[in-house]
């Protein structure tokens, strides 16, 4: 059954572009002059009542509303952002889609985004910083007016700093890009792998383990720290056989689960950096026939 989905899925999406091109060039578009000859008004007239900027009578409203209907007119708002230079479009860029933690923020800024009547358009790097530069080129060549980023883990901040010298205004989210002076929204990772640690000490553990994405990103490294720092604070010297760094997809908490459960030093309880490392290390320990929370306790950060 899951093949056949994952075949489905694929074949979905290799829709040859060609098909969608050659059915555009064939649509008739009906234009701001058609809609005023249509109501008998001035193009001028219907540009007001489409922008709703300046008052027009309710008469001419109903008209122009009318043959809008009619032609099944729709303003064409890349001409109209030329001439106003915004073009109420913000671009998110974000580190990797199947990251369960990402559909939630893109969703939260999407949601905010169209409470204010801008549109969301969504790039996903997939943690890689060369496709993350000629994303922010493509953003940047839009002309959207603001850039919303989950940096690429590792990446040089260099194309970063470039586009807050002369392109749009970015914030970065979830992410720290030491070096760069952005806006930044992230969570306090530190005291959270510090709660998460005093949390177990609570429960009786004294082996705590952390499977944790690259170290060289900031927040995988604010709660290393903050790991580090709970235990120390609850008098447990740090063992670096209990933490196992690398990816942050289910494989890597798949292999980072095996390497910590068949080691000399097996841990009573687990960190993990995000829910797909959660559930890769789940099935490590289904595989070890190890039961979760009875054998072994288990915490989570972004859990959805």
């Amino acid at each position: 059954m899951t093949q056949i989905a994952t075949r489905r899925a694929s074949l979905c999406c290799t829709v040859d572009v060609s098909y969608f091109i050659s059915i555009s060039k064939r649509i008739t578009v009906a234009t701001i002059k058609e809609v005023a000859k249509r109501a008998h008004v001035s193009v001028g007239t219907v540009s007001n009542v489409l922008s709703g900027t300046v008052p027009v009578s309710k008469r001419l409203q109903e008209r122009v509303q009318e043959a809008v209907r009619q032609l099944d007119y729709h303003p064409n708002y890349v001409a109209r952002s030329l001439k106003i230079r915004q073009t109420k479009t913000i671009g998110i860029l974000v580190s990797d889609l199947t990251n369960p933690f990402i559909p939630q923020l893109v969703r939260g800024a999407e949601d905010a985004a169209w409470r204010e009547q801008y549109m969301l358009i969504i790039f996903n790097s997939d943690d890689q910083p060369e496709r993350e530069s000629q994303l922010l080129t493509a953003l940047r060549s839009r002309q959207v007016d603001g850039i919303l980023l989950v940096a690429a883990g590792r990446a040089g901040s260099s194309h970063i700093a470039a586009l807050r010298e002369s392109g749009p205004p970015v914030v970065c989210l979830a992410r720290e890009l030491p070096g760069v002076d952005l806006d930044c929204v992230v969570a306090d990772n530190f005291s959270a792998a510090r709660e998460c640690v005093k949390h177990f000490v609570d429960l009786g553990h004294r082996r705590i383990g952390l499977i944790s994405g690259d170290l060289e990103i900031a927040t995988a490294r604010d709660r290393w720290l903050g790991y580090r720092h709970g235990l120390i604070e609850d008098g447990i010297e740090p063992d670096d056989r209990l933490v196992v760094a690398g990816g942050l997809r289910d494989a890597d908490g798949y292999r980072g689960g095996l390497k910590l459960m068949n080691g000399d030093h097996r841990p009573t309880a687990v960190m993990a950096a995000n829910s797909m490392l959660a559930l890769g290390f789940l099935r490590a320990l289904r595989e070890l026939r190890l039961a979760c929370p009875d054998q072994i306790a288990l915490i989570t950060f972004d859990d959805p």
